[in-house]
């Protein structure tokens, strides 16, 4: 059994995936391609799917198999990507402005 900080870490990876594909104007990946790019096996990335798709941050076309054969972020998963993008730089801005102590 994956251990949870491995289960969030699996759906980081695919919300980021999916993120990184919207911004190169592909809004939906193949299960096949996501499976490849993040190294996960079937079930881990089933798994990761079941819960993001549950959450309403994704949405998943499923094979008879129950792996996904289609993978998309819905508005709200954008939008959370957004949010995560823009406290990123929020911070990395702080960082670098912050005086040497």
């Amino acid at each position: 059994m994956t251990r949870l900080r491995e289960r969030k870490n699996n759906r980081e990876a695919v919300l980021r995936s999916l993120y990184g594909a919207v911004e190169r104007n592909r809004p939906e990946v193949s299960g096949s391609v996501l499976r490849a790019e993040l190294c996960l096996p079937d079930e881990d990335l089933s798994a990761a799917c079941s819960y993001l798709a549950d959450e309403g941050l994704i949405s998943v076309d499923w094979t008879s198999h129950r792996t996904p054969a289609a993978v998309s972020l819905t508005h709200e998963g954008i939008r959370l990507m957004e949010e995560l993008e823009e406290e990123q730089g929020e911070h990395g801005r702080a960082e670098k402005t912050e005086p040497d102590g």
